[in-house]
């Protein structure tokens, strides 16, 4: 069944090329489209195009449709184009006549877009909430190990020293940032397309704010072209908060898989996170973090895929945007779990609570101690001078016991301002 069937066929191949994986992904946008359709279904009965009783007929055959849904036995089978064909056909099934018109006053270009706008706000609500617990226990890790200290580099260089506090909220703050991203998508998605339809409004007597409001919309996309041209918009302002939190986490895990290496030795995870290796019984490798690592750099490449598809696209619907499902909804799912993985991983993490005691970071501290000299009342060139020869000639005695107060640094970490930006 194809909403669009005229009374003939077309080719096989053509179908299998049109339609793609489009069965596959609209199971997990079924119960969005079915939503729609509810707030359709009442909004017509609203303003007289179908009857009360018609009306809520639909609504009592699509909440059966959405309980199929939640219980996984909802299939799009391969007579079926997508969702929409396969749900119209259960209501035309059921109710007859009654289910034909459920279509009225809408088009299946505006179908998707909602039933999108409607996946992407749910999916936006779960990853920041992801972020939030990662954010939260890398705050608590901070908070838990912040007078351990730890090499600071610069060009892969010892530079100065460090602190796991520093290190853990870094990225806790870091992820703040990526959440205004996830938030400026999130308030695009948070936008009613319906009643758009095919890009050009419709005839009929349609009650946009009635269909907003039932819906859980903020407000309406209320220009009908711009609501069509949001189509791959908002995919791509998904793409974009998608691929800033990846940015972190694939930071992080590549700083955790440095930190493990046995020429680091910061930090270790129990066995039964790592792997081993088929012939080098020693080995313990951070399969999981490089895995995240290789993912979170794919996913960072999901903005420009869709650039490419859309760029060149006039205004009004083009087959070209149905490529953007396949390309945004693998991506949320990957986000997802390397968030969730990276948290249950790090829960576990191990620290090294005696690295400095290694005499090649003796000169994490010359900075330290040439501050020292400064506040001696030595000119700073000079006391950098005097500190570069005696490093130069192996006289150098480091200064260990440090003193960083200004906010942000490793003495004075400011947990709670960074809680209080995430909650603002």
């Amino acid at each position: 069944m194809k909403l669009w069937d005229k009374g003939f066929s077309t080719d096989k191949k053509i179908d299998h090329f049109t339609v793609g994986n489009d069965r596959e992904l609209d199971l997990l946008l079924a119960k969005y489209d079915v939503i729609a359709s509810k707030a359709h279904a009442k909004m017509l009965g609203k303003i007289g195009l179908i009857t009360a009783q018609e009306a809520e007929n639909l609504v009592a055959e699509l909440d059966a449709i959405a309980q199929t849904i939640e219980e996984g036995s909802f299939v799009i089978e391969d007579s079926f184009e997508d969702m929409h064909s396969k749900i119209e056909f259960v209501l035309t099934e059921k109710l007859g006549d009654t289910g034909k018109k459920i279509h009225t006053a809408r088009s299946r270009n505006d179908q998707v877009l909602v039933a999108m706008h409607l996946y992407l706000k749910d999916e936006l609500q779960e990853i920041k909430s992801e972020v939030k617990v990662l954010f939260n226990l890398l705050l608590n890790l901070a908070d838990k190990y912040k007078n351990v200290l730890l090499p600071g580099y610069t060009h892969l260089q010892i530079a100065m020293p460090s602190s796991f506090g520093l290190w853990f909220s870094a990225y806790a703050e870091s992820l703040i940032d990526d959440l205004y991203f996830v938030d400026a998508a999130y308030k695009i998605a948070d936008q009613n397309p319906l009643g758009s339809a095919a890009g050009y409004g419709s005839s009929f007597p349609i009650d946009r704010d009635f269909t907003t409001k039932e819906m859980g919309f903020a407000t309406q996309k209320y220009n009908v072209v711009a609501a069509q041209m949001g189509r791959g918009k908002v995919e791509k302002a998904t793409a974009f908060g998608i691929s800033n939190v990846a940015a972190t986490l694939s930071k992080m895990a590549m700083d955790i898989c440095l930190y493990m290496s046995q020429n680091f030795n910061f930090i270790s995870f129990p066995d039964e996170l790592t792997t081993g290796s088929s012939i080098m019984p020693h080995k313990k490798n951070p399969d999981v973090f490089e895995l995240i690592r290789g993912k979170c750099n794919k996913l960072q490449a999901i903005p420009n895929q869709l650039i490419l598809i859309t760029n060149n696209l006039p205004s009004g619907y083009h087959r070209d945007l149905q490529l953007v499902k396949e390309v945004i909804i693998p991506a949320i799912q990957d986000i997802k779990a390397c968030l969730e993985i990276l948290t249950f991983s790090l829960k576990e993490v191990r620290v090294n609570e005696a690295i400095l005691e290694d005499p090649k970071y003796d000169y994490l501290f010359s900075v330290d101690t040439l501050n020292e000299l400064v506040l001696s009342g030595i000119p700073f060139r000079d006391a950098y001078k005097k500190m570069g020869k005696e490093i130069n000639e192996g006289t150098f005695s480091p200064k260990k016991d440090i003193k960083h107060t200004h906010q942000g640094s490793l003495g004075n970490l400011c947990l709670q301002e960074i809680r209080n930006k995430l909650i603002d």
